[in-house]
């Protein structure tokens, strides 16, 4: 890998991180596409370049995530699935699903699938809500809808996390699996999405930092350089695709990505496997 590599996959990463069509997924794509070897450093980098992009949410977020301690409660709540799960099966992802372009093809087909079938089934759920709103009670309300990520239940943060822990299959979408979670219990669009974003941080922390522990002391100063730019360029990128997404949902649904997701899971699919 040289810095040009670096700097393509540092701006996919950036683009991919928050949307709903997962960002290592394309990285591994793009990898192949590019003709990268499918060496220990390449499955490293596709992991933590990541952390330049998630870096972006605590410059943007930082007293959400910092300073409000009711916020950075739900948040530590919901990693601890994830944590758990990712130490428990590091090295089978590691080992046999990062860097195999079928789990990955697969993973975004079946993950765009899913992305539509939920919305056209969130969306008749809110005409109903609506057309039913003259009752200002709603079964199972937890006061989600107030925007305040303070609101979120402790359950609820729990089982986001566990939503979140699918999403160590490459192609599966880390923030798509945490959002339909959301949607699916209540939480608005707006808040499940910052919510995301704010999981994020521990998430792709203790990712990095579990696989640099184990990998760093194998990497020489060349792959260094390449991991220090596509870190930076994933960051400044990162930046405009958060405040992309978030005006693009104030009046859009996910059933763009979920077209986008199969799309490109039928094209890359042609030109990687044949």
């Amino acid at each position: 890998m040289d810095i040009f590599h670096a700097v393509i996959l540092g701006i996919i990463e950036g683009i991919t991180e928050f949307l709903p069509i997962s960002s290592t997924g394309h990285l591994i794509l793009s990898s192949k596409l590019l003709s990268l070897p499918e060496t220990d450093f390449l499955k490293t980098f596709e992991i933590s370049i990541q952390l330049g992009a998630i870096l972006s949410v605590v410059v943007l977020y930082w007293k959400k995530l910092l300073v409000n301690f009711e916020i950075f409660k739900r948040i530590v709540l919901a990693f601890i699935p994830t944590g758990i799960l990712g130490l428990a099966f590091y090295k089978i992802v590691k080992t046999y699903l990062m860097g195999n372009e079928f789990v990955v093809l697969a993973s975004l087909f079946v993950g765009g699938v899913i992305l539509i079938l939920f919305e056209v089934w969130y969306s008749k759920k809110e005409i109903l809500k609506q057309v039913q709103s003259l009752s200002s009670t709603r079964l199972g309300d937890d006061n989600e809808k107030s925007d305040d990520l303070e609101k979120i239940s402790y359950k609820k943060s729990f089982f986001i996390g566990v939503f979140q822990s699918v999403a160590m299959i490459p192609g599966v979408s880390r923030s798509a699996a945490t959002i339909i979670g959301g949607l699916s219990m209540g939480i608005s669009r707006k808040t499940i999405v910052e919510f995301s974003f704010l999981l994020a941080v521990p998430t792709m922390m203790a990712a990095t930092g579990l696989d640099l522990l184990k990998n760093v002391g194998s990497f020489d100063s060349n792959q260094f350089g390449a991991l220090v730019v596509g870190f930076v360029i994933s960051f400044f990128v990162a930046l405009l695709s958060i405040k992309w997404l978030l005006n693009f949902i104030k009046n859009h649904s996910f059933v763009s990505f979920g077209i986008y997701r199969i799309i490109i899971s039928v094209v890359l699919g042609f030109f990687i496997l044949y």
